[in-house]
């Protein structure tokens, strides 16, 4: 295992993984939120998936028939429109689609911290679910203007993808990104 001892290596590491828990935090919660998702965020599958449109904005209208570029709770910016896969943080297409290998720490850390939970699933999956402590944060989330219009994107998505479980997800993204997705596994979406 390979270490390190430089402490803005590590401040960098502790940095990128609380900004990424964040998010998936206000993801899980949005999904949640809708009944239409059965009170339950189920499955890694579904999270990768809804996290890819989240992370790639200007991509979740091709995806979802349920928004459009103009909804305004995307936040989208010219830049975005025009470049849709240049993003600050991209994924990796991987077995299932879009992929981050750091979904097992940060929701590890997530449910170690208390803010969410695991609860029972389709099919025998794991499903996530904000606890009450999570739900607190969100709202102290949602009023900061850095994670503000993260929030309204979770929410934006978690409402136009209700019904869809996370392979009919990779489906669409799949057929509708075909040439996004026509890609190496391991290779930057970009």
């Amino acid at each position: 295992m390979r270490t390190t001892t430089d402490p803005e290596s590590l401040r960098w590491v502790i940095d990128d993984l609380a900004y990424h828990q964040a998010r998936i935090l206000l993801l899980i919660t949005a999904v949640a939120a809708e009944s239409g998702h059965a009170r339950k965020l189920d499955g890694l599958t579904k999270l990768a998936k809804l996290d890819f449109l989240v992370r790639y904005p200007a991509l979740a209208s091709v995806v979802l028939d349920a928004l459009h570029d103009g909804d305004p709770k995307l936040h989208l910016s010219e830049s975005e429109i025009s470049a849709p896969t240049e993003v600050e943080d991209p994924m990796v297409r991987y077995k299932y689609g879009p992929w981050d290998d750091r979904y097992y720490p940060v929701v590890g850390a997530l449910v170690s911290r208390g803010l969410i939970r695991y609860v029972k699933g389709r099919q025998g999956s794991v499903a996530l679910t904000a606890t009450t402590s999570g739900k607190k944060l969100v709202d102290a989330l949602k009023g900061d203007t850095l994670w503000g219009q993260t929030a309204d994107r979770c929410e934006a998505i978690a409402h136009a993808s209700v019904g869809l479980s996370g392979n009919a997800l990779k489906e669409l993204i799949y057929t509708r990104l075909a040439d996004l997705m026509d890609r190496p596994q391991r290779e930057i979406i970009s």
